[in-house]
């Protein structure tokens, strides 16, 4: 179960490390300390919901039919080496630094509604969410809501210390060098689960 755990853990904050859209919103909020604890909390809700529904689903479908852990085995591998290899390919490309808006300050309720949007209307978030998170966890078997638990406060965690650790981390992302550091360690974590979902079989 450990081992479930720690890479629920880790597929989650690896995935939603990637800069976009809603992390972005939530660095900014950070930076201009606006609505922070709620940003955050919206954030984390919104993912442990979806991890939920995605390891709920996924499980069910596993225990019906025999092959499909095999099955969401490898294609979690291939996932994971292929997202891996992009991190890698970024890293090569060079960073660039995140510019967060300087706008004039906003109302909690203008502000969630923009959370939620950049959340739910985002496909991004249901393909890491609901589908890989959801079709790793069915390879950890019986212990998927240990991964899916595990991954929720991977999301918890990444977006608490986003938010509330902002105003440390800007100078540090200010520079695109550290971009590049944070894509390679991210394809280094894929490659790692990769091998060990592998080598598991």
């Amino acid at each position: 179960m450990l081992e479930s755990v720690v890479h629920g853990y880790l597929v989650a904050v690896s995935l939603i490390l990637a800069i976009g859209a809603q992390n972005a919103f939530v660095l900014r909020q950070g930076l201009r300390r606006e609505h922070v604890g709620a940003v955050v909390a919206v954030c984390a809700l919104s993912d442990a919901l979806l991890i939920g529904a995605g390891v709920a689903g996924f499980g069910a479908i596993s225990g019906a039919v025999q092959w499909f852990g095999e099955v969401m085995r490898w294609l979690g591998v291939v996932f994971l080496a292929v997202y891996g290899g992009l991190r890698f390919r970024a890293a090569l490309r060079g960073g660039e630094a995140l510019q967060p808006s300087e706008a004039g300050s906003a109302p909690l309720g203008k502000v969630l509604a923009t959370c939620l949007l950049l959340t739910w209307a985002n496909p991004h978030v249901y393909l890491d969410t609901v589908v890989l998170i959801g079709s790793i966890s069915a390879q950890y078997a019986p212990h998927q809501l240990a991964f899916g638990l595990a991954a929720a406060c991977g999301s918890l965690s990444f977006f608490t210390a986003l938010g509330f650790g902002a105003r440390l981390l800007a100078p540090v992302f200010a520079r695109p060098a550290a971009w590049v550091w944070l894509e390679i360690g991210v394809g280094v974590t894929m490659w790692a689960i990769a091998l060990g979902l592998a080598l598991g079989g």
